[in-house]
């Protein structure tokens, strides 16, 4: 083992039923932390793991979900395992893949898995570290629209493809003035680079109080001006574009909603689900035709627009 390292991390997939089970037991065991992860993520069996409102329970843990813990370079992996499988009752791993992990600047190594994202020729987001000079506006030195969002609580990086698909299509068809409504606003993302790229009274809707109040902070420190409000608010007027990254579930429970929020000739934009569930999700959609406007890494973004009203002769 090198010198240098000081913890080792341990790694096993389990069944998700038992990762509760067994992240007490290893923390139990003197493991320092543990994380869980999705062991069929970037896969076709990948599952977003959320509660979603009209699921039978909601999911708890991935079917299969792959479980690290962070322990002292001093104890041995496979007894600490084994220790904590038999206080929980639980059978052993098949197989245990161990890592060491050596003495390192842990912000440092944080911050390098976020850089600055570039969505077509307009928009850039970037983490506060990374933030070029700003100049009238927010617009970088290179005259992108700059949007400066730490990583937090609230999801929404630009990183993951539902929220960088719907960047692009904001980019490339928002129109100049055009009012906007983001449901489902996580970090403020989406509502925030309507706001930079010319649109002109954005709203951001959540059921989240974290997220709304993730929104309220990112655009203040971004320097645009949003309406911010919960869910459950009546009274939402209309817009010319709405856009709603959330999950297939509630993209399907609320399409009655999201249909009466887009104006007559105005753009619906969803994000948030797989390939396999595009057919099912367009189809609880029966005023707006939804098509496929972009798919990356096993996720789709639908987008749609409204007919314009007819007038009676």
């Amino acid at each position: 083992m090198s010198e240098a390292a000081r913890w080792l991390e341990v790694s096993f997939v389990a069944a998700g039923a038992q990762a509760g089970a067994w992240s007490d037991a290893l923390l139990a065991a003197g493991a320092l932390s543990v994380r869980t992860e999705d062991a069929d993520a970037d896969g076709p069996l990948e599952q977003a793991l959320f509660g979603e409102p009209g699921e039978p329970g909601g999911f708890h843990a991935w079917p299969s979900t792959r479980i690290t813990a962070l322990v002292d370079s001093h104890l041995v992996p496979g007894e600490l395992v084994a220790g904590a499988a038999s206080a929980a009752g639980l059978m052993e791993p098949q197989a245990l893949e161990v890592a060491e992990v050596g003495e390192r600047d842990w912000v440092a190594a944080t911050q390098a898995q976020f850089e600055p994202i570039e969505i077509g020729a307009r928009l850039r987001i970037t983490p506060s570290w990374h933030r070029e000079h700003q100049g009238p506006a927010g617009l970088g030195a290179d005259g992108r629209a700059e949007i400066v969002l730490d990583p937090g609580l609230a999801f929404g990086t630009g990183s993951h493809p539902t929220t960088s698909m719907c960047l692009e299509w904001l980019e490339r068809e928002l129109p100049d003035g055009a009012t906007v409504i983001d449901y489902g606003c996580g970090s403020g993302i989406l509502a925030i680079a309507a706001a930079r790229l010319g649109a002109g009274a954005v709203t951001a809707i959540d059921i989240d109080p974290q997220a709304l109040q993730s929104t309220t902070d990112n655009a203040a420190a971004n320097g645009v001006t949003l309406t911010v409000r919960a869910g459950d608010q009546p009274g939402c007027a209309p817009a010319q574009v709405v856009v709603a990254n959330i999950l297939a579930s509630p993209l399907r429970l609320l399409a009655p909603m999201l249909e009466s929020l887009v104006e007559p000739g105005g753009s619906l934009i969803l994000a948030g689900l797989l390939d396999r569930q595009v057919d099912e999700v367009a189809a609880a959609y029966h005023q707006i035709e939804m098509r496929p406007y972009a798919s990356r890494e096993g996720w789709t973004c639908l987008a749609g627009r409204r007919a314009r009203a007819q007038i009676a002769p």
